[in-house]
């Protein structure tokens, strides 16, 4: 009996996630979600980019998701289609090399990328004078830009089809503006066969308005006066009026709706993007069929995607 329960206890048990909406209360569309796990032992910077790409995936993955050593691949797939899992995002470490594999469930395709770079979002932060990344941003997905993909062949097409369904498509009828406040960029440079991936943090500034009225009307701080003889002095002094953004035409939009307090209708604000990371550079290697299995029908060796099969993975 007690062999029969040790055997019992030895079992993988599922990954734990919570449950997340399945569809969009605005488009009514699915919504797509995410895993983003490890296959096999990672080293610690490895196990913080996984860490750093759940939070890149917010709001429609799981951040807490449990890991056993135990648990196989099958075992992620069976939690994944109650809970509505469209993509998996595995981070491995064979032979020393990172990989990345984006996949589809439940039946494929699998995009196989190296990781020749990265930086995780501490790099980034402490690489910069003034970081920002405030935790609301986190509540709304991110947009999705991809640069660079057109000119290639149908493998390129297959991986930008990938990642504009990783995360939810945009309403431009419907969107709010204040939910867009965070932006993945991906650009491929065909000569080195390389795609940069970047994740910005997006924010809107009033042109020609001083960061200390800026903070003044965002955070509702009294300013401190003792020293001024005049509250006028507060906008005109040096240091306080010499702050203001420059008014770059090419840098400015003309918002459609208020934004906040500072940022209203019919006025210019400045778009201003701040790398938070993730950051990585990475080389598509090899295009499988199935889920991490299957018919190879691309390496980097030049084989090839067939039509047939861009088009079937289109259409699903």
């Amino acid at each position: 009996m007690a062999r029969f329960k040790n055997k019992r206890n030895a079992r993988a048990k599922p990954p734990v996630v919570k449950k997340q909406p399945s569809v969009d209360q605005v488009s009514g569309d699915k919504i797509p979600k995410s895993f983003v796990f490890a296959r096999g032992k990672l080293p610690g910077p490895l196990k913080q980019l996984e860490l750093d790409l759940r939070r890149m995936m917010l709001p429609y993955t799981a951040l807490k998701l449990k890991e056993k050593k135990r648990n196989n691949l099958k075992d992620f797939l069976n939690v994944a289609g109650p809970m509505g899992v469209t993509h998996f995002l595995i981070l491995s470490y064979p032979k020393s090399v990172p990989h990345l594999r984006v996949a589809r469930t439940p039946q494929g395709p699998t995009l196989t990328f190296h990781i020749h770079e990265y930086a995780l979002a501490s790099d980034i932060a402490r690489s910069q004078s003034r970081p920002r990344c405030p935790p609301e941003i986190f509540k709304n997905s991110p947009l999705i830009v991809l640069s660079g993909f057109g000119g290639g062949g149908q493998h390129l097409k297959l991986a930008t089809i990938m990642f504009q369904n990783i995360f939810p498509a945009i309403d431009i009828n419907t969107v709010k503006l204040a939910s867009c406040q965070r932006l993945v960029l991906l650009n491929y440079n065909s000569e080195e066969k390389l795609i940069d991936f970047r994740h910005y943090s997006i924010r809107l500034q009033p042109v020609g308005v001083s960061r200390k009225i800026r903070k003044l009307v965002q955070n509702h701080q009294v300013p401190d006066l003792r020293n001024l003889q005049d509250v006028s002095d507060f906008v005109t002094k040096a240091g306080y009026g010499s702050e203001s953004e420059p008014d770059d035409e090419a840098a400015t939009v003309s918002l459609a709706s208020d934004l906040d307090k500072i940022n209203r209708a019919s006025t210019k604000s400045a778009v201003k993007l701040q790398e938070i990371g993730p950051r990585m550079t990475l080389r598509l290697v090899k295009v499988e069929e199935g889920l991490c299995s299957g018919a190879v029908i691309f390496t980097e060796f030049g084989k090839e995607i067939t039509e047939a099969t861009s088009a079937g993975d289109e259409e699903d």
